[in-house]
C-alpha cells in the first residue's frame, strides 16, 4: 500500500508581516516528508479555506503574532464547517497566551504551539493526527 503524503497549508492571516516562524515550520514539515504549500504574507481566512480545499489539504497552520488568533481561529473553522471540511485539521503557533489556548481548542483548533516548541514536536503530532484521521476514514 502506497502511503500518500501528508498535505499541509502554511499561512499568515492578517496584517502581520512576520513570517520567520511560519518559514521554520514549513521547512521542518517538508524536512519530514510532507508537502507543504505556503500561502505567504496577509492571506484572508477565505484565501487560507480555499486553499486548503483546492490542494486537498490535511492541515492548516497558521502563524499569529498580532493577537488577532481568537478571530482568525474561529473564522477559519466556522468556513472548514460552511464547506463541510471539519476533516482538515487546524493547528496553528506564535505569540498565543497560555490561557488562551483552551478556547481555541474548545472551538476546533487540534493544537497551539507556543513560543520554544520544537519543531520535532510539532512534526511529530501533525504525523500521529493525520494517521489518526487516515485511519478513522478507513474504518
Amino acid at each position: 500500500m502506497t502511503h500518500e503524503k501528508i498535505r499541509v497549508i502554511v499561512a499568515k492571516p492578517g496584517l502581520d508581516g512576520h513570517d520567520r516562524g511560519a518559514k521554520v515550520i514549513a521547512r521542518a514539515l517538508r524536512d519530514a516528508g510532507m508537502e507543504v504549500i505556503y500561502t505567504g504574507l496577509r492571506q484572508t481566512p477565505e484565501q487560507i479555506v480555499d486553499t486548503a480545499i483546492q490542494e486537498d489539504a490535511d492541515a492548516i497552520g497558521i502563524s499569529i503574532l498580532s493577537g488577532a488568533h481568537h478571530f482568525y481561529f474561529s473564522r477559519i473553522i466556522e468556513l472548514l464547517k460552511e464547506h463541510e471540511a471539519l476533516d482538515i485539521i487546524v493547528f496553528g503557533g506564535g505569540v498565543i497566551p497560555d490561557d488562551d489556548v483552551p478556547a481555541l481548542l474548545a472551538m476546533g483548533a487540534g493544537a497551539i504551539f507556543g513560543p520554544g516548541t520544537t519543531t520535532t514536536t510539532c512534526v511529530d503530532w501533525l504525523k500521529s493526527k493525520v494517521h489518526e484521521k487516515r485511519t478513522l476514514e478507513m474504518a
